[in-house]
């Protein structure tokens, strides 16, 4: 592995501990601060609109300039921004710190993916895309619940503190590890041209649509767990570190396969997934059965990331593309907003907790059906592409036979 995958590696862990750990800080953060737990709740919120927000604007900003120099400059938001959060007197700056945190998140895993493409051959560029998440999907295994005893015995503070280290960490890494030639520069006018391109907005729908199933489930894991399956509260930690292996076992295994399979993996994932929903939704009551469906749908559902995030950036078909590859993490945070907010309308309308494992199949569907058309229309483009080319050969080999005949 080159060490600079590592370096965004480390990156992605830190990024996912600080989006992540808030949640289980919730009353931590609301005793010291002196507000209710729901609305230190809103922070879960701000950080998604910081996402959203950041991804695309962060990203065109620094277009003009290496991938290695605009991380860095990310990674310097993203300290700032926990060591604020550590650091903040009041509610409200607490908010505006988060905010700033989250602005480097979706730009980072952008111009990331477009950097690990280039430490790597071609045929390899999944694979690198997949060991730089692969630190987003350990936040979850090891430093969220590491942060939140951390947070629960000594200070939330001390935790937002240590993330913000493993900024500085990241940037000396970046720094001493990853090529200065790593991606290319680019330049906003060739970076938005792709966004003329509808291969580019089916993969950007099908993050959307198809990732909503996720988290139309995942956001109410824990009742689904506990109301549903009859499990212990005290399991609930096991099962979502399980559930956490499963994700970092899916993306490691997506990297790879997608390098082989491309978006042939998509569609099989998403409709592997709507099976998995499907008979999860008629199984859950049984605890074991519960548990087992639920680690095989992170490991189906993360195997997915890499390729659709390698995907997005060959359909732009631009030098860089750190823009669309930006603008697919939004898409991805959009498909948690989409999902946990279908996911409360169901449980509203009194379906019970099985209502949004039947929706998240829908949408897994859907995704499926996105993925396919994105599949095809990729295969068309490769095939005008190639047209072209032989086409190019065969004038310059015409012209060059006549150049030879004529001087002969």
């Amino acid at each position: 592995m080159p060490r600079g995958l590592l370096a965004l590696a480390i990156g992605a862990f830190g990024i996912g501990t600080t989006e992540f750990v808030v949640m289980g800080m919730l009353p931590e953060i609301a005793a010291d601060l002196g507000v209710s737990v729901s609305a230190v709740g809103l922070l879960i919120s701000a950080y998604a609109i910081g996402v959203v927000l950041g991804a695309p604007t962060l990203t065109a900003l620094g277009v003009r300039f290496s991938p290695r120099q605009t991380l860095v400059a990310l990674m310097l938001v993203f300290v700032a921004g926990n060591a604020l959060s550590a650091v903040a007197p009041t509610y409200e700056t607490l908010v505006a710190a988060r905010v700033l945190t989250a602005l480097a998140h979706g730009s980072f895993f952008g111009v990331g993916a477009v950097a690990a493409r280039r430490l790597v051959a071609p045929e390899r560029a999944t694979r690198a895309i997949s060991l730089m998440m692969v630190g987003l999907t350990l936040a979850n295994v090891a430093g969220v619940p590491l942060g939140t005893l951390v947070a629960q015995q000594l200070s939330w503070r001390l935790v937002l503190g240590g993330i913000a280290v493993i900024g500085l960490v990241t940037i000396a890494g970046l720094l001493a590890w990853l090529p200065a030639g790593a991606g290319e520069r680019s330049d906003l006018r060739s970076e938005l041209a792709a966004f003329r391109r509808r291969q580019v907005w089916l993969v950007l729908g099908l993050t959307m649509v198809g990732f909503a199933a996720l988290f139309c489930v995942y956001s109410y894991v824990s009742p689904i767990l506990t109301d549903l399956a009859g499990l212990p509260e005290a399991w609930v930690t096991p099962v979502l570190a399980l559930f956490g292996v499963g994700t970092t076992v899916g993306t490691l295994a997506g990297g790879r396969l997608g390098d082989r399979f491309g978006f042939s993996l998509v569609v099989a994932g998403l409709l592997v997934t709507a099976v998995l929903l499907v008979v999860f939704a008629l199984v859950a009551r049984v605890p074991a059965a519960a548990v087992v469906l639920l680690v095989l749908f992170g490991l189906v559902a993360f195997a997915m990331g890499p390729v659709v995030q390698n995907g997005v950036i060959e359909a732009a078909r631009v030098p860089g593309g750190s823009l669309v590859s930006a603008a697919n993490q939004a898409a991805f945070n959009l498909a948690n907003a989409i999902g946990a907010a279908l996911g409360a309308l169901v449980l509203s309308r009194g379906l019970g907790y099985t209502a949004p494992m039947w929706v998240g199949a829908g949408l897994a569907l859907a995704g499926a059906a996105l993925a396919l058309v994105a599949r095809r229309a990729g295969r068309r483009e490769d095939a005008v592409v190639d047209t072209d080319v032989r086409r190019w050969r065969d004038t310059v080999s015409r012209e060059l036979d006549a150049t030879t005949r004529d001087a002969a």
